[in-house]
């Protein structure tokens, strides 16, 4: 059975369909509205969350968009994309990989539902401003981190750089970027001339995930 991913462009799915591009791994997309939960209700029946990504492999069913990554290049033997836990920076590696959700796309989450989703009256422009300098604060240990570095770990790319740079491209998109120190700005634009990046970003691209209400 090919592997299936529910995706609605620009969202978080972004991450697994990148990663299955650059793997060249055989899968099948359906493309959803944003909020799929608002917008395509029926999606409720499979994912009651409602939520993307959702991706499914035979009986494996996942919802979270790094962890896909991660179960991509365990099952699959993707490590040229991944390090193995024998490897000295495998903690690093990992670390980066869930850095990109707990700590940098959680805050942009907040800037995206209060500048975009809400209806007009519900706006908190605030809590938008708030949560957008937390995200840039969020960037320190990265822009440190790639000073003197092309990737994130190992001198090469692997899932720790979609994770990380979905982040970044999410940050870019809500108009964040020119907060951003010239080498994440580099850093950034590297991820983006993936051949693999181009083709998943212009998946859905005639849909938006900052749909307005």
């Amino acid at each position: 059975m090919k592997m299936k991913l529910w995706h609605c462009h620009g969202a978080r799915s972004l991450r697994p369909l990148w990663a299955l591009e650059e793997m060249q791994l055989p899968y099948e997309v359906e493309m959803l509205p944003f909020p799929p939960r608002f917008y395509q209700k029926e999606f409720l029946a499979i994912n009651p969350l409602g939520t993307v990504p959702f991706f499914k492999d035979d009986k494996t069913t996942m919802t979270e968009s790094s962890g896909i990554c991660h179960y991509l290049v365990d099952k699959y033997h993707q490590h040229d994309f991944g390090l193995k836990p024998e490897h000295a920076e495998y903690g690093d590696y990992l670390n980066w990989l869930y850095h990109s959700d707990a700590t940098l796309t959680f805050p942009q989450t907040i800037v995206l539902r209060y500048s975009r989703l809400e209806q007009e009256d519900r706006r908190l422009p605030q809590a938008v401003e708030d949560y957008a300098a937390w995200f840039i604060a969020r960037l320190r240990r990265l822009d440190a981190h790639i000073e003197s570095r092309d990737f994130l770990c190992d001198g090469r790319f692997t899932i720790a750089d979609i994770a990380v740079g979905y982040a970044l491209h999410l940050g870019q998109s809500l108009g964040l970027d020119n907060r951003y120190t010239p080498q994440v700005k580099d850093y950034l634009t590297r991820l983006q001339a993936r051949p693999a990046f181009k083709k998943a970003s212009a998946i859905g691209a005639d849909q938006s995930v900052f749909k307005e209400n």
